[in-house]
Protein backbone atom coordinates (compact mmCIF):
# COMPACT_ATOMS: atom_id res chain seq x y z
CA UNK A 1 0.00 0.00 0.00
CA UNK A 2 2.33 2.47 -1.15
CA UNK A 3 0.78 6.34 -0.67
CA UNK A 4 1.15 9.60 -2.45
CA UNK A 5 3.32 12.16 -1.56
CA UNK A 6 -0.06 14.28 -1.58
CA UNK A 7 -1.54 11.68 1.00
CA UNK A 8 1.63 11.25 3.18
CA UNK A 9 1.20 15.17 3.67
CA UNK A 10 -2.25 15.11 4.07
CA UNK A 11 -1.67 12.45 6.99
CA UNK A 12 0.75 14.50 8.22
CA UNK A 13 -1.09 17.64 8.38
CA UNK A 14 -2.72 17.26 11.83
CA UNK A 15 0.83 16.69 13.34
CA UNK A 16 1.30 19.91 11.64
CA UNK A 17 -1.20 21.83 13.57
CA UNK A 18 -0.48 19.81 16.37
CA UNK A 19 3.63 21.65 16.35
CA UNK A 20 1.88 25.09 15.08
CA UNK A 21 -0.51 25.14 18.53
CA UNK A 22 2.30 24.52 20.36
CA UNK A 23 4.21 26.91 19.06
CA UNK A 24 1.21 29.32 19.52
CA UNK A 25 0.75 28.66 23.56
CA UNK A 26 4.22 29.24 23.64
CA UNK A 27 4.09 32.64 21.91
CA UNK A 28 0.56 33.44 24.18
CA UNK A 29 2.53 32.47 27.06
CA UNK A 30 5.24 35.00 26.44
CA UNK A 31 2.90 37.76 25.68
CA UNK A 32 0.97 37.66 28.87
CA UNK A 33 4.69 37.59 30.42
CA UNK A 34 4.70 41.25 28.95
CA UNK A 35 0.93 41.67 29.49
CA UNK A 36 0.76 41.16 33.11
CA UNK A 37 4.76 40.77 33.85
CA UNK A 38 4.46 43.82 36.94
CA UNK A 39 1.71 41.63 38.80
CA UNK A 40 2.74 38.62 38.26
CA UNK A 41 6.11 38.45 39.25
CA UNK A 42 6.75 37.39 43.24
CA UNK A 43 10.46 38.91 43.30
CA UNK A 44 12.17 35.83 44.86
CA UNK A 45 15.51 36.64 46.24
CA UNK A 46 18.29 36.38 43.28
CA UNK A 47 20.11 33.81 45.36
CA UNK A 48 17.74 31.35 45.25
CA UNK A 49 16.46 31.98 41.61
CA UNK A 50 20.07 31.19 40.51
CA UNK A 51 20.14 27.76 42.23
CA UNK A 52 16.61 26.97 40.42
CA UNK A 53 17.12 28.72 37.19
CA UNK A 54 20.52 26.46 36.89
CA UNK A 55 18.61 23.29 37.91
CA UNK A 56 15.77 23.76 35.17
CA UNK A 57 18.27 24.88 32.65
CA UNK A 58 19.77 21.01 33.74
CA UNK A 59 16.40 19.77 33.64
CA UNK A 60 15.89 21.17 29.80
CA UNK A 61 18.81 19.43 28.66
CA UNK A 62 18.14 16.30 29.90
CA UNK A 63 14.81 16.95 28.30
CA UNK A 64 16.36 16.75 25.08
CA UNK A 65 18.17 13.44 25.68
CA UNK A 66 15.02 12.36 26.92
CA UNK A 67 12.74 13.43 24.43
CA UNK A 68 15.50 11.64 21.78
CA UNK A 69 14.79 8.77 23.63
CA UNK A 70 11.32 8.59 24.31
CA UNK A 71 10.52 9.33 20.30
CA UNK A 72 13.55 6.44 19.07
CA UNK A 73 10.79 4.05 21.43
CA UNK A 74 7.47 5.44 20.32
CA UNK A 75 8.79 5.19 16.69
CA UNK A 76 9.74 1.50 17.42
CA UNK A 77 6.46 0.78 18.95
CA UNK A 78 4.55 2.53 15.79
CA UNK A 79 6.57 -0.18 14.34
CA UNK A 80 5.14 -3.12 15.83
CA UNK A 81 1.96 -4.75 14.94
CA UNK A 82 -1.33 -2.84 15.31
CA UNK A 83 -4.60 -2.16 14.79
CA UNK A 84 -4.75 1.70 14.85
CA UNK A 85 -3.67 3.22 11.67
CA UNK A 86 0.00 4.29 11.43
CA UNK A 87 -1.37 7.70 11.52
CA UNK A 88 -2.52 8.03 14.77
CA UNK A 89 0.64 6.50 15.85
CA UNK A 90 2.80 8.74 14.68
CA UNK A 91 0.26 11.28 15.85
CA UNK A 92 1.06 10.42 19.32
CA UNK A 93 4.61 9.97 18.86
CA UNK A 94 4.33 14.11 17.89
CA UNK A 95 2.07 14.92 20.47
CA UNK A 96 4.36 13.29 22.95
CA UNK A 97 7.27 15.27 22.03
CA UNK A 98 5.57 18.43 21.76
CA UNK A 99 4.62 18.15 25.00
CA UNK A 100 7.64 17.55 26.36
CA UNK A 101 9.68 20.71 24.10
CA UNK A 102 6.58 22.89 25.61
CA UNK A 103 7.73 21.78 29.29
CA UNK A 104 10.80 23.37 28.24
CA UNK A 105 9.05 26.86 27.97
CA UNK A 106 7.32 26.30 30.97
CA UNK A 107 10.41 26.25 32.84
CA UNK A 108 11.06 29.95 31.61
CA UNK A 109 7.47 31.49 32.49
CA UNK A 110 8.24 29.99 36.12
CA UNK A 111 11.47 31.62 36.49
CA UNK A 112 10.06 35.07 35.30
CA UNK A 113 7.22 34.37 37.88
CA UNK A 114 9.35 33.75 40.60
CA UNK A 115 11.33 37.15 39.41
CA UNK A 116 13.72 36.73 36.50
CA UNK A 117 13.69 38.55 33.76
CA UNK A 118 12.65 38.38 30.14
CA UNK A 119 15.76 37.23 29.42
CA UNK A 120 14.92 34.11 30.77
CA UNK A 121 12.16 33.46 29.57
CA UNK A 122 13.33 33.99 26.45
CA UNK A 123 16.35 31.52 26.39
CA UNK A 124 13.93 28.70 27.66
CA UNK A 125 11.19 29.56 24.12
CA UNK A 126 13.97 29.48 22.06
CA UNK A 127 15.20 26.20 23.66
CA UNK A 128 11.53 24.70 23.62
CA UNK A 129 11.46 26.09 19.94
CA UNK A 130 14.75 23.93 18.96
CA UNK A 131 12.81 21.43 20.48
CA UNK A 132 10.02 21.90 18.34
CA UNK A 133 11.82 21.71 15.43
CA UNK A 134 14.13 19.12 16.20
CA UNK A 135 11.37 16.66 16.94
CA UNK A 136 8.99 17.86 14.18
CA UNK A 137 6.78 15.78 12.12
CA UNK A 138 8.96 14.13 9.43
CA UNK A 139 7.73 12.89 6.12
CA UNK A 140 10.59 10.39 6.47
CA UNK A 141 9.74 8.34 9.65
CA UNK A 142 6.11 8.40 8.68
CA UNK A 143 6.97 6.26 5.49
CA UNK A 144 9.15 4.05 7.61
CA UNK A 145 5.88 2.69 10.03
CA UNK A 146 3.98 2.86 6.93
CA UNK A 147 6.23 0.28 5.42
CA UNK A 148 6.55 -1.67 8.60
CA UNK A 149 2.37 -1.98 8.27
CA UNK A 150 3.06 -2.98 4.47
CA UNK A 151 5.02 -5.17 5.23
CA UNK A 152 3.00 -7.03 8.22
CA UNK A 153 0.55 -7.34 5.44
CA UNK A 154 2.42 -9.33 3.29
Amino acid sequence: MELSEQQEQADLLLAGVVRGFSLLVLGVLITLCHIYAESMQLNWLEEDRVWLRTALYIVAMLTFLVMKFVRHVSLQLNLKPSDKPAKSRYLKTIIVSMLMAGTIGLYGILMFRLGDGFNTVYIFSVLAALAMFLYRPKVEEYRVVLMSIDKQME
